[in-house]
């Protein structure tokens, strides 16, 4: 966050570019402009991130708008100390709560010290919050929700006004997100549950076994969960009446294939997922179920050297990401540090019996051997506990099997020239007999057959 400069120049090139596409006009002495050429550019390069200029611009346009933000060096140390909230903020798949935050903090109406409440009043921001304004009786201190207010008129400007305050407003529907994606307990899955048993001695049931904690790993590996066949798909899915999942795997892979097509430069593994195979309800299947996966995705400049005579052979496309597929959870950190203490690492893939190797290269994570090689790319694009997304910078084949040395037909030829040249005179039933022996390589324990 270190771009104000250059994010200066680029709200002067978009704000007019944008404008022409719609009916709002946005001038140069605008609160917007204002924004990103104060002690608050921090807080615009958010609004750029969350994709709200044009929202904003709607909002100048209709209002008398008023900002509450930060200044750049509370905004920095505020995310610097809570790194896990600036992680979750900044990815993604949680673009609607970093959209929320930051519409809380701009009110459609002109706010200022006049008409401030002077003991509290909830007013309505551009998000479905509200943000309630107070007034301390005793020191007079400005509040606006948990925040102080540090800066009144800040910036003023004809279509608004900017408000310096303490730290961030945080609204309870964005902390109640993030708790949920750092908390895995609430998205685990509940194992099924068989019949009960009768023990035939006593007439009695069974006592039930012991009940395994929420985010466990499952009691079976997850090639017990995915039935043998050329697609090797999963499982069926338990029918009417059986136990009800918490968490819903075919809506998790969605959204991290949607975070794919959002990050960019994936959208050939994820057309691949969704349009050339059923992997995408493969693998929501087998999370639902309890499983964990770890996706290596390639990207689109990678998928371009496939061929599609490759792509075009049946089982092709399902083979390749089978490949790509690690059936354990791991992250950027996990395998970097995994690749510096033991020096080489072999993940199963569900590819069987394939592996697929990572050792540390150049500060990063290298995964396969020569030209079958790619690094990590693009660490953690989509990490929820139970799914991960590594970007790798190629298409990793495994290694070919070895034939054998001497095909078996041409150790029979042998023996049958080393037969058919020695002791031509022999009885029918012995000729029967020495083939036989022959055929199945025992020939050579019966002196007469030699």
């Amino acid at each position: 966050m270190k771009m104000a400069g250059v994010l200066s120049c680029l709200f002067f090139i978009l704000l007019p570019l944008s404008a022409s596409h719609s009916t709002s006009q946005v001038n140069s002495n605008s609160v917007l402009v204002a924004l990103i050429d104060s002690h608050y550019t921090e807080m615009a390069e958010l609004v750029e991130k969350a994709f709200l200029l044009q929202t904003l611009e709607e909002a100048v346009a209709k209002h008398n708008i008023t900002i509450f933000a930060p200044n750049n060096e509370a905004l920095e140390r505020e995310l610097d100390l809570n790194r896990e909230f600036k992680r979750f903020l900044l990815q993604p798949r949680n673009l609607r709560s970093l959209q929320t935050l930051l519409l809380s903090h701009i009110l459609p109406h002109r706010v200022t010290l006049h008409d401030w409440p002077s003991s509290s009043g909830r007013l309505r921001s551009l998000s479905s919050e509200g943000v309630e304004l107070t007034t301390d009786a005793s020191t007079g201190e400005r509040l606006v929700s948990t925040a102080r207010l540090m800066s009144p008129h800040a910036v003023e400007r004809p279509d608004g006004v900017i408000h310096g305050i303490e730290r961030l407003i945080v609204p309870r529907s964005v902390q109640q997100d993030f708790n949920n994606r750092r908390r895995l307990s609430s998205i685990s899955a509940v194992k099924p549950e068989g019949a009960p048993e009768v023990d035939p001695r006593t007439n009695r049931l069974k006592k039930p076994a012991p009940s395994t904690k929420p985010g466990s790993p499952p009691a079976l590996p997850i090639y017990a969960a995915m039935a043998p066949g050329p697609s090797i798909a999963p499982a069926p899915a338990p029918g009417p009446g059986g136990p009800h999942y918490h968490f819903d795997g075919e809506q998790q892979v969605k959204d991290f294939i949607h975070t794919l097509l959002h990050y960019g430069g994936y959208n050939e593994m994820a057309d691949i997922l969704v349009n050339l195979t059923s992997l995408a309800v493969e693998m929501g299947r087998l999370v639902s179920e309890g499983y964990v996966l770890t996706v290596l995705a390639p990207n689109d400049e990678a998928m371009a050297k496939l061929t599609t005579d490759r792509l075009s052979e049946p089982g092709s496309p399902e083979q390749i990401v089978y490949y790509h597929i690690i059936p354990e959870y791991q992250t950027e950190e996990s395998m970097y540090n995994a690749v510096r203490r033991f020096g080489k690492v072999s993940y199963d893939t569900l590819r069987l019996p394939h592996k697929v190797a990572a050792h540390e290269a150049d500060g990063s994570v290298k995964f396969g051997h020569g030209d079958g090689s790619a690094y990590l790319f693009d660490p953690d694009i989509y990490t929820d506990g139970r799914i991960s997304v590594q970007g790798i910078d190629g298409v990793l084949l495994p290694p070919e099997e070895k034939a054998a040395a001497t095909p078996a037909s041409h150790m029979v030829k042998l023996r049958q020239v080393k037969v058919t040249s020695v002791r031509p005179h022999r009885g029918k039933l012995l000729e029967v007999v020495c083939s036989m022996l022959v055929a199945f390589g025992h020939d050579s324990h019966f002196t007469t057959c030699l």
